[in-house]
């Protein structure tokens, strides 16, 4: 009896997830300290600007921002035509710079923005774990899902896991005692009957292979009949497709973090060209986003944006009064100059003695005030 409520606890304890991308945030003009030409993934065009790169926790209720690093994208430099992170010699120049002290953090999170986006989520997950953060599992896209992040996670000492989307590409995985690719490996899984899940309304194969040298498991699958192939890696082989797709579903929260961050927090808006200033608007975004998401999470709002506006409209509704009160107190003071008698006076007899006024008006607020 112990052994089942020990599974059954398991099984409905929430699986905490750190959720890794990177996003567009792209600038007008080209003065900005560090900027560079980037690629958008998702409008498959160039712009100028910064690509954030972030890194979230999700405890099974909350997605909270843990941190994050703006980068620049320097582009091929095998290319004839080639020129560093877009731009010509003279733009390059035309950027505004600044010396910065060796010791201060302005110069670490410049050469945050010079090292490769695996790199610093390497970096970023090293931090989190030091700083108390526990998870089960790293959820990425397909971009992430490399061999260096996937041995890092590996290697942790605390019990997680990796699990990401798969790229159709040439990386090649030890399957049947033979090293093939994603495509090679899903025309041999095709000869045998593909398995269904009904929930999800998924056809999948799986499969347990090797990452050089590392145990994976990677699920093919693709929604209803005619849906195109994807596949997800992971290192935790005990894993039931189910279970995985379940989980990855979660990776989603960070889009909405994306999305309401910019919609809402102005993320990646600041137009001061000082890179120093991008990093602190960029970190006053997260902390206010992590406020909202706090309080959304024990209060009864249906989405981010309905707390939002409520937000703004108590604070809104303080600036009225407050400068309807500024305006009262004008209205006084001119009074007490006219008749030559003290506010305090005023206050006392003509207003005070209304309980009514007293508590429209708020005259605590007032009597400090004057």
């Amino acid at each position: 009896m112990k052994n089942q409520s020990s599974d059954t606890n398991k099984e409905n304890k929430p699986v905490r997830c750190l959720i890794a991308d990177d996003t567009d945030l792209p600038k007008r003009g080209k003065s900005f300290e560090l900027l560079s030409r980037i690629y958008s993934h998702v409008t498959n065009t160039y712009n100028y600007g910064f690509k954030g790169l972030f890194l979230g926790y999700h405890d099974g209720t909350s997605f909270f921002g843990l941190d994050f690093s703006l980068h620049g994208e320097k582009g091929d430099e095998k290319k004839t035509n080639y020129k560093p992170y877009g731009l010509t010699e003279k733009q390059q120049k035309a950027r505004y710079s600044k010396k910065r002290s060796t010791k201060s953090t302005g110069i670490r999170r410049e050469n945050e923005y010079f090292k490769t986006k695996t790199e610093m989520l390497i970096e970023m997950i090293k931090t989190a774990i030091l700083q108390g953060i526990r998870f089960d599992y790293l959820l990425t896209d397909s971009w992430f899902t490399c061999f260096e992040l996937i041995r890092f996670i590996s290697a942790r000492r605390i019990k997680c896991h990796f699990l990401g989307m798969l790229k159709r590409g040439k990386t090649k995985y030890l399957f049947r005692d033979r090293e093939l690719n994603f495509s090679e490996m899903l025309t041999i899984l095709k000869r045998k009957k593909m398995q269904r899940n009904r929930k999800w309304n998924c056809h999948f194969y799986e499969s347990a292979v090797a990452f050089k040298g590392i145990p994976v498991k990677i699920f093919y699958c693709k929604m209803g009949k005619t849906g195109v192939w994807h596949g997800l890696l992971t290192t935790d082989t005990k894993m039931t497709f189910d279970k995985a797709f379940e989980i990855y579903a979660t990776r989603w929260t960070i889009e909405v973090f994306f999305k309401e961050c910019k919609q809402y927090l102005r993320l990646g808006k600041c137009e001061s060209i000082d890179f120093d200033a991008q990093i602190a608007a960029t970190t006053l975004c997260m902390m206010q986003y992590n406020l909202f998401s706090a309080v959304k999470r024990f209060e009864s709002y249906e989405s981010f944006g309905a707390l939002f506006r409520a937000a703004k409209s108590e604070t809104l509704e303080l600036n009225v009064k407050e400068r309807i009160l500024l305006i009262i107190k004008e209205i006084l003071n001119v009074l007490a100059n006219y008749f030559e008698i003290g506010i305090e006076w005023i206050l006392q007899h003509i207003i005070s003695e209304n309980e009514q006024l007293t508590n429209i008006l708020n005259l605590k607020f007032l009597s400090k005030a004057a």
